[in-house]
């Protein structure tokens, strides 16, 4: 399976909005993801009390949503996911999967963009530059940690530890023999670190342009917000784009291959795992709906 969506584009606080769409797949990390939310967004920011306020207000809206309406949808997108699996996955089974992810993301970035653009439109330009710093520290650690100007060989180190992981997390724990499979099958990836990276500093000076409109017409601005939030592949190339497809479908390929070599324990240890996703976002949804009725 492929890696999750980065923790809601967390660079740019406000996408924190959809942290409760892609942080941890656990009952902990979900019910957590207020306070998460909070926090990482007054850091990028540095927001006042109103502003705080402000936030948590608009936050539980979407949580309450999020939860209600999108989970019971997650839990049945899960257990296709799973009858795929336990079929035995083929490329187009992981790119469906992949575009899955993304689709409701963006459902998420859809309902999550008039928040985030009432919030916005209260950013001063002080806030602005502190985001600005946050960027600057961020983007020195990304490219530290994903090795954009390292040798190919410890690029390709990196990304093999980052598919280990992300098998270890939807799936099941490989062995070393697999483990050694994906290092030599990550050779074949085209490189692409130093188009993520452009693509990541292009995305904070589109947002930065987002915000320099926060003072016009309030449904302008929305729309505005809105996109840079659910349409992260405005501004790429068509090339940059066949370039990132093909990429994905060599990644693709990687997962099949690996799932062609699990064994009968490996196998069952990921139906479980993925029934058990498919059983956490249920209860966390009548959860939701116990709390709604309660509160009625």
């Amino acid at each position: 399976m492929p890696q999750r969506l980065p923790a809601a584009r967390a660079l740019v606080a406000l996408a924190l909005f959809a942290l409760i769409a892609a942080c941890s797949f656990t009952r902990f990390g979900y019910n957590q993801a207020d306070t998460v939310a909070a926090w990482m967004v007054d850091d990028y920011f540095g927001l006042d009390a109103q502003q705080k306020q402000d936030f948590s207000k608009r936050f539980d809206r979407f949580y309450s949503w999020h939860r209600t309406e999108q989970l019971p949808e997650y839990a049945a997108f899960m257990r296709t996911a799973q009858s795929r699996v336990q079929q035995g996955l083929n490329r187009e089974d992981v790119l469906w999967f992949v575009d899955g992810m993304r689709n409701r993301f963006r459902t998420a970035m859809k309902h999550a963009g008039p928040e985030a653009a009432a919030l916005l439109a209260t950013i001063t330009p002080a806030q602005i530059e502190t985001l600005q710093r946050k960027w600057e520290k961020d983007n020195k650690k990304y490219l530290k940690e994903h090795k954009v100007n390292g040798s190919p060989e410890e690029r390709q180190e990196h990304e093999t530890k980052r598919i280990v992981k992300t098998f270890k997390e939807w799936l099941t724990p490989l062995s070393d023999e697999q483990e050694q499979r994906v290092a030599a099958m990550v050779r074949d990836l085209p490189p692409i670190e130093q188009f993520r990276y452009s693509e990541r500093l292009r995305r904070q000076k589109d947002f930065l342009e987002v915000l320099t409109h926060r003072g016009e017409d309030r449904e302008r601005f929305t729309a505005r917000v809105t996109e840079w939030l659910a349409q992260w592949e405005r501004g790429r190339t068509p090339d940059e784009q066949k370039r990132l497809d093909a990429w994905w479908t060599k990644r693709a390929d990687i997962f099949v291959a690996l799932d062609r070599t699990l064994t009968p324990d490996q196998r069952t240890a990921s139906l479980q795992r993925m029934q058990a996703y498919a059983d956490d976002f249920m209860q966390l949804a009548r959860r939701g709906e116990s709390s709604r009725t309660a509160s009625r």
